[in-house]
């Protein structure tokens, strides 16, 4: 029976209760409204009144019969997905139910090596074994894009035995794998598919954009609707198809880390912006993209900048790309991107995705006007004015990255005695802790891995090119396992 993607059940319904002057003997303590304070001053009164619990007629998150059922079935449908998932804990709870509720202890993931840290976190807390694949490195632009099919196809004749495969959907920067031709082979193999689609949650409405996961047969996807599509931040969902998908363990997963107090706000922002996005977007994202195009276009007149294009991507083995990006090369001026990032937000109050050493990314959606790019460009070119006519040296993209040794899961790494040794001291060590670079956006190292030297130069030489190192810990130290006390604690954990 055909939608009718007009209705928005949860958010009508929240709308009635706010409107029905009902007195509030439950949460939240604002009592809908009635504490004065500065953010109300701010927003008003209607925010509040929206916040409500979980009144009669609002329906569970936990066991939705309802409106909250009825917003799902809509969400599903507009997916071209079988079932879906609302969540409040953002994608990071969508990828950590995936693979938890698909992975069991001490059983294997194909993964990219360069997955958000959610995905790391997954396998702690399911215990399942990592196989990594080396993500396609550029050089030119200094970060880690895509997974090529053949390296894919290899981890998975070599690990005949993995229950899943897990693909970006896009990366951060938008460039995308052949998640089609990866979906078809791990299913031959009797793999499930999991899809990181946090920033590809537009994907579905518009053939002008690369294939979405659902689009590409795989069996379960995390989509982040709050960065691409419109709703609030923190709002995501989870949406699958096919009979691979367990969904006894799905929804027991989701519920154990699901807040049993999830936000009204963010249900309802997913509703609406599902609303929003199926009738709109097929004919504004084309517009979008037409003025992302034009947009590179009047960036690569300014000197000193390049804004890469699809092209770019395609012809570095890419299979496709997410046109609504603008990525914008600023190192030849001989300044960095988090130059950039800081000048453009404290001079000309534009506020970028992120910065890396070489670049800067813009993120766009059918929320951007004309005005904003207009506004970028114009604060481009003052950055080019400022910087060009010094004549710095161009900073020349240099990636270095050694692939680690596993020495055991990242689970009992986790949980196994630590103790905290200065990081040139840590060579021959068991990492007890990620650490991460941004760029590439690559682990250089994940609990249960062995600390080697060449991983000790790289992170040096990422510290001295600027880089922004993710890790636990700070002061030159570095968490590692405690291997006088292993022994025991293992003879004790080892089952886990």
């Amino acid at each position: 029976m055909e939608k009718d993607h007009r209705l928005t059940p949860f958010y009508t319904k929240l709308l009635e209760y706010a409107e029905s002057n009902t007195i509030s003997h439950d949460v939240p303590g604002h009592k809908l409204g009635q504490i004065d304070n500065d953010m109300m001053d701010y927003v008003g009164l209607h925010l509040f009144k929206l916040d409500a619990n979980a009144p009669r007629g609002l329906d569970n998150l936990n066991r939705p019969t309802g409106v909250i059922k009825e917003a799902c079935e809509l969400m599903a449908d507009a997916f071209y997905a079988e079932k879906a998932y609302l969540l409040t804990g953002g994608t990071t709870m969508g990828i950590l139910s995936m693979i938890m509720s698909v992975c069991r202890a001490k059983e294997k993931i194909i993964l990219p090596r360069n997955v958000h840290k959610s995905a790391i976190n997954a396998l702690i807390l399911s215990g399942a074994v990592p196989i990594f694949v080396k993500p396609h490195l550029d050089f030119e632009l200094g970060i880690a894009n895509h997974m090529e099919f053949d390296e894919v196809k290899q981890a998975i004749l070599d690990n005949p035995d993995a229950k899943a495969v897990m693909v970006i959907n896009p990366t951060y920067f938008g460039v995308v794998s052949d998640l089609k031709r990866i979906t078809e082979f791990a299913h031959e193999h009797d793999m499930i598919v999991l899809a990181d689609e946090a920033h590809g949650s537009h994907f579905q409405f518009s053939d002008k954009l690369p294939m979405s996961a659902m689009a590409a047969g795989a069996d379960m996807s995390s989509c982040s609707l709050h960065k691409t599509v419109g709703s609030l931040t923190q709002s995501s969902i989870l949406v699958t198809q096919g009979p691979r998908v367990d969904h006894i363990r799905l929804r027991s997963t989701i519920n154990m880390i699901q807040s049993t107090s999830p936000s009204s706000l963010l249900l309802a922002s997913l509703d609406v912006a599902r609303k929003t996005i199926y009738l709109e977007g097929p004919s504004q994202l084309p517009k979008l993209i037409e003025m992302a195009h034009n947009t590179r276009q009047q960036i690569n007149q300014i000197q000193g900048m390049k804004a890469v294009d699809k092209s770019y991507f395609t012809s570095n083995q890419a299979f496709d790309y997410d046109e609504t990006k603008i990525i914008v090369k600023v190192s030849d001026l001989g300044v960095t991107g988090f130059d950039v990032y800081k000048e453009l937000f404290d001079v000309h109050h534009i506020q970028l995705e992120l910065a890396e050493t070489h670049l800067i990314l813009a993120v766009l959606s059918i929320g951007t006007k004309q005005k904003d790019l207009d506004a970028l460009v114009s604060a481009l070119q003052m950055v080019s004015d400022k910087f060009y006519p010094m004549h710095l040296s161009a900073i020349l993209p240099k990636i270095r990255y050694s692939y680690p040794e596993a020495y055991t899961r990242p689970r009992e790494a986790y949980h196994a005695p630590k103790k905290y040794v200065q990081i040139s001291q840590a060579v021959d060590e068991i990492a007890a802790e990620s650490i991460m670079i941004y760029p590439p956006g690559i682990p250089l190292v994940i609990p249960g891995e062995i600390i080697s030297e060449d991983i000790i130069n790289d992170l040096d030489f990422y510290q001295r090119s600027g880089s922004v190192i993710l890790s636990d810990t700070e002061g030159g130290y570095v968490k590692i396992i405690d291997k006088e006390y292993w022994i025991k604690w293992s003879e004790l954990y080892e089952n886990e």
